[in-house]
Order: C-alpha cells, then sequence, then structure tokens
C-alpha cells in the first residue's frame, strides 16, 4: 500500500512527539518531587494577565494542537481515508466503540456521584503517544495499520472535541459565543470567494479564540472551526491547508506537546500516593482505559465487519487490529486536558493525572508486546511524491 509523503511526515513528526512526551513527562516528575519543587511548581503557576502560564498553554497553545487535528482530520475526509464511507465505515465504528464502553465502564463506578463528570476522560486516545508507540515496531507495521491508528485516534479526538463542547460548558454568554461563531462563518464566506492568503485566516482565527475563550464553551474549539474554514483546494502542496499543516507539525510536536506535558505532569507525589489509585473516579479512568478502550475498539469493529458494514483491509485481521485496540488506551494529553476541565477540585485533578499516566503506560506496553509477537518483518512501504 502506498503512502502519501504528507502522512508520512505526520506520522513521523507525531513518532517523535510521543518520545518527547514521556522524556518531558519524567523530566517534570522527578522536578515536581525535587529539592526545586517549589521553583518549578511557580514557573507554570505565575501570572500573566490575570491567567497562569499554564492556563495560557491550557487554553491558547492547546488550540493551535487541535488547529493541526482539524486539518488532519479535513485532510482524512476529503482525500484520505475517511473520503470512502467503505474505508471510513471501520475506524468510525471503531473509534464509536472506543469511546462508548470506557465512558460506560467509567460510569458504572461513578454514577450519581460528584466525580460522574470524568466519564470523557478515558474516551480519547494520545496520537502523539500511541504512534510514537507504534513506531518502536519499525517496518513490522503495515500500513494499513499506521492510517488505522491514526483515522482511529483523529476521529476518537473529534469525539472529545464534542464531548468538551457539549459537556464541559461553563456558564453560556451567547453574545461572545454569537461573535465568536459570526467571525467563523465571515471565514466560510472567504473559503468560497476562494481567498487563499493565510494572514486574513490566521488573524480572524485570533479574534475568534478570545470571543470563543469568553463565550464559556472551552476556547480550544476554535482551532478545529478554524481548520474547516481554511481553504483544502485539491489537498496538493500548493493548497493553503497543506502548506498550514505541514508547518504546524514541528512546533506542535516539539514545543506545545512538550509544554503541555510539562506543564500538567508537575504532579507531587506523596509517600501515601498509591492511595489515589483507589478512589471510584479513578478506578474508573483504570477500567476504561485500559480494558474498556481495546473492548470497545475491537467489540465494535467485529460487529460492523459481520454486519457487512465495512471490512477489514486485505492485509489487516484481528490479531492486528486487537494490538492496535490496546494502543488506544494510550490517553495521556487528550485524557490530562478533559481532567482539568471535569474536575476543579485538585485533589481529583492530581489523582486521576496519575492514575491517566499508569494507565496509558500499561495500555501501551500490553500494545507494544503483543504486537511485537504477531507481526513479522515487512518491507518498507512505497511512498507516494
Amino acid at each position: 500500500m502506498k503512502i502519501t509523503r504528507l502522512f508520512k511526515d505526520f506520522f513521523e513528526s507525531e513518532k517523535i512527539g510521543g518520545f518527547l512526551l514521556i522524556i518531558c513527562t519524567i523530566i517534570s516528575l522527578l522536578l515536581a518531587n525535587s529539592s526545586f519543587s517549589n521553583d518549578y511548581l511557580s514557573i507554570w503557576h505565575y501570572q500573566i494577565n490575570k491567567h497562569s502560564i499554564e492556563h495560557w498553554i491550557n487554553d491558547g497553545l492547546m488550540a493551535i494542537f487541535f488547529l493541526l487535528i482539524g486539518l488532519e482530520l479535513e485532510r482524512e475526509i476529503y482525500i484520505g481515508e475517511l473520503s470512502d464511507i467503505k474505508k471510513a465505515s471501520l475506524p468510525i465504528f471503531a473509534a464509536l466503540g472506543g469511546m462508548l464502553i470506557p465512558a460506560g465502564l467509567y460510569l458504572l463506578l461513578n454514577f450519581g456521584t460528584d466525580t460522574q463528570s470524568g466519564a470523557g476522560i478515558p474516551m480519547a486516545t494520545d496520537i502523539a503517544f500511541a504512534l510514537g508507540i507504534l513506531s518502536l515496531l519499525g517496518n513490522r507495521v503495515p500500513t494499513s495499520l499506521k492510517i488505522f491508528l491514526t483515522a482511529l485516534a483523529v476521529i476518537d479526538d473529534l469525539g472529545a472535541i464534542l464531548v468538551i463542547a457539549i459537556f464541559y460548558t461553563d456558564d453560556l454568554n451567547v453574545l461572545n459565543l454569537s461573535t465568536a461563531l459570526g467571525i467563523f462563518a465571515f471565514l466560510l464566506i472567504l473559503n468560497r470567494l476562494k481567498v487563499r492568503n493565510l494572514i486574513p485566516y490566521l488573524v480572524s482565527g485570533v479574534v475568534m479564540w478570545y470571543f470563543m475563550l469568553n463565550s464559556g464553551v472551552h476556547a480550544t474549539i476554535t482551532g478545529v472551526l478554524l481548520a474547516f474554514a481554511i481553504p483544502f483546494g485539491n489537498g496538493d502542496k500548493k493548497s493553503t491547508s497543506y502548506l498550514l499543516q505541514h508547518w504546524l507539525h514541528k512546533p506542535v510536536a516539539f514545543i506545545i506537546l512538550p509544554l503541555f506535558a510539562l506543564a500538567n505532569t508537575a504532579i507531587i507525589m506523596n509517600t501515601d500516593w498509591h492511595y489515589a489509585l483507589t478512589h471510584h473516579y479513578t478506578l474508573g479512568i483504570a477500567l476504561g482505559l485500559i480494558i474498556g478502550k481495546p473492548l470497545g475498539v475491537t467489540l465494535f469493529s467485529f460487529v460492523a465487519v459481520k454486519s457487512k458494514l465495512c471490512k477489514l483491509p486485505d492485509d489487516l485481521n484481528w490479531k492486528k487490529v486487537i494490538g492496535v485496540s490496546f494502543l488506544s488506551g494510550i490517553g495521556f494529553t487528550m485524557s490530562i486536558f478533559i481532567t482539568l476541565l471535569a474536575f476543579s477540585d485538585e485533589e481529583h485533578i492530581s489523582n486521576s493525572k496519575i492514575m491517566i499516566l499508569i494507565s496509558s503506560l500499561i495500555a501501551g506496553l500490553i500494545g507494544l508486546l503483543y504486537l511485537k509477537a504477531i507481526l513479522k518483518k515487512n518491507e518498507v512501504e512505497e511512498i507516494e511524491p
């Protein structure tokens, strides 16, 4: 199977980004629990214009991350794996199962409690981490498996974005939301008028972000809206969407996500930290990521194929799908992101982060070892120019 150059670049940047996330997480945990702890934590709590640096990263820089995800999703829909309904059906059903089953298992332990709002935490997949782990297997991995995991993770993130927009919205400011959506409509008109210059889109995107930030809807939604307003054209190397997506790969992988990891994994591990793993909400996170994700992805995929709603690509089989389903249990970035929206209590947030890290590590190791056992050496994929 051929693989496009842009997908190759995306996969490579996410792979390296995944390794960086691991390094930054380890560094952040070590510093937060060292003699430099107070100084290190004060960096992220330093106020700039009434907001902490951590807040600016989570609400500002992460909007750029969602812009990249939106651009990748747009490409998949127009000319990629999701452009054909038969090809798209498998990762769509897989992602649906990978969201519903984990949320259901979480609610099984937390429904009716003050932590039921955390149901969205185990629903998401961290693209960078998942692809980074998959890349450790080198040319054992068939192209269709890379594409399946990428499409699954992108759809998964879209689902997480919808969950954020619908369920994690604060008091709504209708005027600010209307203004933000009005700017989005203006950008769609520019698109229809075939305006290809990026400047009006980016400037308007910043203004839209400001009004979305003050609307009650999470500001990072702006990134996805902006992605679908930017002209796609025929998707070639000269298209506006391609140029922006290509340019964003490295800043997102090497700057934004590492900063997010550093700021949000500065967790102080007390001597009794292991008690954090025994709460209903932390057990719900573990159950969702380690068991719910692989169960949901595999079960929904199997039912969809057996119902003839879609079919497995020729070089995929159920053993490979099961392996990837465990990698989808690596929540990390998106799970931590939703944790910050779901809970306001610092203890809940800290305990949830600890369990997300542990559960993502377990899911990733299971997926890696399982795939290593079943995959044979393959020839390196042919890359389209």
